[in-house]
């Protein structure tokens, strides 16, 4: 119940009065069954914008600690994640992936949708860093597809760095299904995963026109 109240009271209207989103290629979102969604990630209101635009309920997979916090911020806090649509997960430890990927499958056992970042953290500069494998492990285990999703102007709504939104006209495109059944039989291969995650990169970096960068972008962040 608060997932639809958070999007189409609380927080939808102003954003849809300071974004004005324009949304191309919603046809290619299956109107049912489960959907990987792989976007670029520009800012932290890219998800809200993705939940806005698309009429399904999307969940994402989020580190514990924002569920956890004491207080009347803690509370508000776990409330706004989950009211958007955020699963938490203990991320913490050895093989600290494997509990979001086993969120994700749950999602997609569940025929939910289930969107995911691949570059694994915001970019720093703007530009499309290097996809994370987690993504296509699910996609090749699982059979679903993944649709591709790219937002233009999200980066002048929430400027890296601050907390204030500013009127800024958004895009949400989305690109055609990426089909990776046909490699099924080889979703443990490292060569085959990787060359699936690069497949979504490249087709996010041909959507985006963004400029790609072969090195993780939490690599970046930390030098």
């Amino acid at each position: 119940m608060w997932y639809w109240i958070f999007k189409y009271v609380l927080i939808g209207p102003i954003l849809r009065l300071l974004g004005r989103p324009r949304i191309e290629g919603a046809h290619h979102l299956p109107r049912s069954g489960p959907v990987i969604l792989a976007g670029n990630h520009l800012t932290v209101v890219d998800s809200f914008f993705l939940v806005l635009v698309v009429r399904r309920r999307i969940r994402f997979v989020a580190k514990s600690e924002y569920f956890t916090g004491g207080g009347i911020k803690g509370r508000f806090i776990r409330w706004f994640y989950t009211s958007a649509g955020q699963v938490p997960v203990d991320r913490s430890g050895s093989g600290a992936g494997e509990p979001a990927l086993i969120a994700a499958r749950g999602i997609l056992d569940d025929n939910g949708i289930w969107a995911i970042y691949p570059e694994g953290t915001r970019s720093p500069d703007g530009r499309l860093y290097k996809g994370k494998t987690g993504m296509a492990r699910v996609a090749l285990e699982s059979g679903v597809p993944v649709v591709p999703v790219v937002m233009f102007g999200t980066e002048k709504f929430n400027p890296v760095g601050t907390k204030m939104w500013r009127p800024a006209k958004i895009v949400v495109k989305f690109g055609e299904p990426l089909d990776f059944s046909r490699y099924r039989d080889n979703s443990s291969s490292r060569a085959v995963v990787r060359s699936a995650t690069d497949e979504v990169m490249y087709t996010l970096m041909e959507l985006s026109g963004q400029e790609y960068v072969d090195a993780y972008a939490a690599s970046i962040k930390a030098a």
